[in-house]
């Protein structure tokens, strides 16, 4: 998309700017984060180190929320300058993924291009209704698909495929897609247009008071650590456990640049640990164009 990696940011094109006085705060915990978002923002895959560190670390003190944005409804409305049809993404996303450090292949733009943002952004809609953890394990699986396996998530059978290997349930996920998940994505459009979102990765902080802090595009690990302190400077830092076994017990897949963040190596040292993980046949290697991604082993999955 028209996603610039100076900025950090995928924006909308003709998306009016300024932030509206729509009244969010936290509940549950002292700092929410209301994160508005696309299943094919290259900039907010760039920040999934960031955000995956930022939940290990001051987890106890936030909530993410996470609301779909809509970056491209249709090549047909889409106004876009820089690019304006499905063959000038494949590049924008090659420099994205080199940027950020994250493996992105654009040649799913040459070779099965997406019309459409909005079917993988109802499909979350509609893993939500299922649970919010589960839901997630959904959008992380569909971007890997997009940004990895060069798969169109705008397609039913992939995220159908996706549903399944994430656990869904397949027949409630397909009815509530094409019931009650169009008016949720809806909602979260309604509140983009209010709140003045132009782009992605948008994330507010705000307290229990409604005091409100933005970070607006993609932004080093330091950058959203001061943002929640700001609002809570009482938090604490969590020491968690950074080696690999840890954390892969967390997630169940990383990429460098993420294992690189979660276990403070730098990205040469995490590359060689993580071979000598794979060599040992601890954890597996999946190669893809622009970078591999380290996935845990089913036999120790414990489940």
């Amino acid at each position: 998309m028209n996603c610039d990696p100076e900025t950090g940011m995928c924006e909308i094109p003709g998306a009016e700017e300024g932030i509206a006085d729509v009244k969010i705060q936290a509940d549950q915990k002292p700092v929410r984060l209301l994160y508005f978002t696309d299943p094919i923002c290259s900039s907010c895959w760039g920040i999934e180190p960031q955000l995956r560190k930022l939940k290990l670390e001051f987890g106890d003190y936030l909530d993410i929320e996470y609301r779909m944005g809509g970056l491209l409804q249709s090549w047909n409305v889409y106004g876009g300058s820089d690019v304006n049809g499905p063959q000038s993404v494949a590049q924008h996303w090659e420099e994205a993924g080199a940027h950020y450090q994250m493996p992105i292949d654009g040649d799913v733009w040459l070779e099965d291009p997406l019309d459409s943002s909005y079917p993988p952004s109802v499909a979350f809609k509609a893993a939500q209704l299922q649970g919010e953890e589960i839901a997630l394990v959904f959008l992380r699986r569909i971007k890997e698909m997009v940004f990895l396996e060069k798969k169109n998530i705008s397609k039913w059978e992939n995220l159908k495929l996706a549903a399944e290997q994430c656990g869904l349930n397949v027949d409630q996920f397909k009815t509530d897609f094409e019931t009650k998940a169009p008016a949720l994505f809806e909602a979260d459009l309604q509140l983009k247009r209010e709140m003045g979102v132009r782009g992605f990765p948008t994330i507010f902080f705000t307290d229990k008071d409604g005091n409100r802090f933005l970070v607006y595009g993609s932004k080093p690990y330091e950058s959203y650590e001061a943002a929640l302190l700001k609002l809570f400077p009482q938090a604490k830092k969590k020491k968690y456990d950074a080696s690999a076994e840890a954390l892969f017990k967390i997630h169940p897949t990383y990429t460098t640049r993420e294992f690189a963040e979660l276990s403070g190596n730098n990205m040469i040292e995490s590359e060689r640990r993580l071979n000598d993980l794979a060599d040992a046949n601890s954890i597996s290697k999946q190669e893809f164009k622009n970078g591999p991604l380290w996935i845990k082993k089913p036999s120790s999955h414990g489940k």
